[in-house]
């Protein structure tokens, strides 16, 4: 099946400065072999090529190139976290305005070396993870997910850990253009997650209260309940530590399984994220005392310090330090 332009695909009220999705997140693990099979043969990704010390992985139901690029190294670290664009005149325009604002370039609007091509440019954000905008990069066949077939349709969103996340917020919603949609807050925390979006999916990005900068998890989206539900019971079934879920979440009304993966970064999957008439849209903030934020049917365990826990993740090694590809 071919596959629709990034412009036509993410057609609904466009960000500001052109970014259109998240495109793909880049790890850096030790166990590489370990982490390859376990996105390939247990995940559900399709292996899209290798490149010396980097495999990347597409899933199946998605027109993009590659949505996780996993690269052997001694250190654990997230490489990269990277959007599209409409445009390589988005792409120029988006890096003249961050450089103007002090903002740390890491690499200059250029032709793309990795895989899929495209031109884009690198930056370190608020926190000091490399973030890229692309456009132009290469799309790939992809088909229909059948009814019953567990494996990912897409990369759904990623959320990620900051100490200061009201600081993180501002700076992706007034240097990037992402709109808020909703906030989780505590009455010993105050505000917990802020959830983002740069199109109509409720969320692309989220940004998560934590000790340290560092991936909090990254989402899959399935075809539908179904398909969401066989997919959590697989990856049980293959020995994979569940965290949370079955659930539903209040916020973006996408239901939820976290697992960790072999290196210890927290994996969702997910369906039914909602998607938003940005412009008649108002923020929530949800009290997470509420049962039904964290859970609408009520049959995940109850959110604890312990769950909570494996998404802090290890500080990442990567913090204003670019990946070497």
């Amino acid at each position: 099946m071919g596959g629709p332009s990034e412009s036509t695909e993410y057609n609904g009220h466009l960000n500001e400065h052109g970014i259109t999705h998240l495109r793909h997140v880049d790890l850096a693990v030790p166990d590489f072999e370990v982490q390859r099979s376990f996105y390939r043969d247990t995940w559900g990704l399709t292996e899209q090529g290798t490149d010396g010390d980097l495999v990347y992985f597409a899933a199946e139901g998605s027109p993009e190139h590659h949505i996780v690029r996993l690269r052997r190294s001694a250190e654990k670290r997230l490489d990269l976290l990277a959007f599209g664009a409409e445009s390589a005149e988005k792409v120029d325009a988006l890096a003249q305005r961050l450089a103007s604002q002090g903002v740390q370039i890491a690499a200059e609007p250029d032709k793309l070396q990795t895989a899929g091509g495209g031109y884009g440019f690198r930056f370190f954000d608020i926190d000091g993870r490399t973030v890229e905008v692309s456009s132009d990069v290469e799309t790939r066949t992809y088909r229909e997910i059948e009814e019953g077939e567990s494996i990912p349709v897409r990369l759904s969103h990623a959320v990620m850990n900051s100490n200061d996340p009201n600081r993180t917020r501002d700076f992706y919603g007034g240097v990037l253009g992402f709109k808020l949609s909703d906030t989780l807050w505590g009455e010993h925390m105050g505000e917990m997650m802020h959830f983002m979006r740069c199109n109509d999916w409720h969320h692309s990005l989220a940004i998560a209260r934590g000790p340290h900068t560092a991936v909090h998890h990254v989402s899959f989206e399935l075809r539908g309940l179904d398909e969401y539900l066989y997919g959590t019971g697989r990856v049980m079934r293959a020995g994979i530590k569940k965290i949370w879920g079955p659930g539903r979440h209040h916020a973006g009304n996408n239901t939820f399984t976290y697992f960790l993966d072999p290196s210890g970064n927290t994996m969702e999957y997910t369906t039914e994220l909602e998607r938003l008439t940005t412009d008649e849209w108002h923020p929530s903030v949800y009290d997470i005392a509420d049962p039904n934020t964290q859970d609408l049917w009520g049959i995940a365990d109850p959110m604890s310090e312990f769950i909570a826990k494996d998404s802090f993740n290890d500080p990442d090694k990567g913090v204003f330090v670019a990946p070497p590809v």
